[in-house]
Order: C-alpha cells, then structure tokens, then sequence
C-alpha cells in the first residue's frame, strides 16, 4: 500500500493547504477576510443562515481533497488485491487452472498501469485544485 492509500495522510495533506490557505487570506486581507462569510446587501435576517453556509464552503474543500485522493487510490489498491487474490487462489487449484491464472495475471499487470496513472492524474489534480483553493482566497474569490 502507498501511504496516501490512507485517509489520515491525505487528510494530513488537505488540511496543510487549508491552512496555508488561511494564513495566506490573513495575511493579505487581514480580517477583512472573514467578511467573505456574510455577503454584502444579505437581509441581517438571514446572516446566520449565509455564514453557516459560507461557513461550510469554507471547510469543504478541505474534506474533499481528501476524500477523493484517498477515495481514488484506495479503490485501484482494493481492485488489485481482490484480482490477485484469484490469480493466487488459481494458481494454489492446480490442474488446468494453473495455466489459466496467466490469464488474469496479464490483466493485473495491465492494471498496474492504470493505477500508476491514475496516482499520476490525483497528484495533478490535487495540485490543481490546491492552487485554485488558495488563488482563491488570495484574490478574493467571490
């Protein structure tokens, strides 16, 4: 298993950009960034409900760059195992089902590939979506 196979890591991860986030929006906005939680002309009726909406926009981005780095790798590991583990059982049957076994064993190294792409593709997209989160905040966003 690769270590951002675990949710603790990748948790580890998005919550670091998260808070170079916040750091980054204090610095150049001071305060002023907490006003991004109450639009401006909302009724003050409704202020508690846009600042827990806003509120949770805010948090959001955290929980899914995690879940879905996590998400995406532990699911290509878990497709792995369960096919290796049938190519082991074949092979283990003996008999014609040994030579069988080369058959999914093709397959999963086939897989292998996929999911050295599909670890190369989270990296960017988790890179991606890291800068868009704190261009965001650096600019303005809203």
């Amino acid at each position: 298993y690769t270590v951002t196979s675990h949710l603790i890591v990748t948790f580890t991860l998005s919550m670091t950009v998260w808070v170079g986030k916040l750091l980054l929006g204090l610095r150049n906005h001071g305060l002023k960034l907490f006003g991004m939680f109450l639009p401006q002309g909302a009724p003050f009726a409704m202020a508690p409900f846009f600042v827990f909406v806003e509120l949770i926009g805010f948090v959001i981005p955290m929980i899914s760059l995690a879940v879905r780095l996590f998400a995406n790798l532990c699911a290509g590991h878990v497709l792995l195992k369960v096919l290796f583990g049938f190519c082991w059982t074949m092979m283990m049957a003996g008999g014609i089902l040994f030579i069988a076994h080369f058959i999914p064993l093709s397959i999963l190294f086939l897989l292998l590939g996929l999911e050295t792409a599909v670890a190369l593709i989270q990296a960017y997209v988790f890179t991606l979506l890291t800068v868009l989160y704190i261009g965001d905040c650096y600019h303005g966003g809203h």
